[in-house]
């Protein structure tokens, strides 16, 4: 049972994420939508380049893991906004899912997040998750 479907289309990354992790806390389900089509705005150079300095940081067996997947990429930004290593976050964490596309198993009536709209930015400079996952290897679902 999902108690919030979140559409990810057109939105601001960290905004949805935000929202997500504030119900999550609250002790609702939370399903986050079309995740490949959140939007992270700014240029596309430095955009790519601090994803590409954040996968690369650490060593490969122990990690921190960014993965090239954009509903595992959007569900570790919401992971960044909730106390993860504690009890009350990590629990939080479990009720946080994200999709790509809209699966036949949730339903229910989607919400967009006040706000979050990416019309609502200053300028055209933002690229999509899905885009940023494909410099990194991923499956490029435009």
């Amino acid at each position: 049972m999902v108690d919030i479907i979140i559409d990810a289309d057109g939105a601001i990354l960290g905004r949805i994420a935000a929202y997500a992790a504030k119900q999550a806390l609250l002790g609702k389900t939370v399903a986050i939508v079309n995740a490949e089509k959140a939007v992270i705005s700014g240029t596309k150079r430095t955009t790519i380049s601090e994803a590409k300095r954040k996968r690369a940081m650490g060593v490969p067996r122990k990690g921190p893991y960014v993965s090239k997947l954009p509903d595992r990429y959007v569900r570790r930004v919401v992971r960044g906004m909730l106390p993860y290593k504690q009890p009350r976050g990590r629990a939080a964490y479990e009720r946080v899912m994200c999709y790509i596309g809209k699966p036949a198993t949730i339903e229910g009536e989607t919400i967009r997040v006040a706000g979050a709209d990416a019309s609502k930015l200053p300028n055209l400079k933002h690229l999509t998750v899905a885009r940023i996952c494909a410099e990194f290897g991923g499956k490029h679902h435009d």
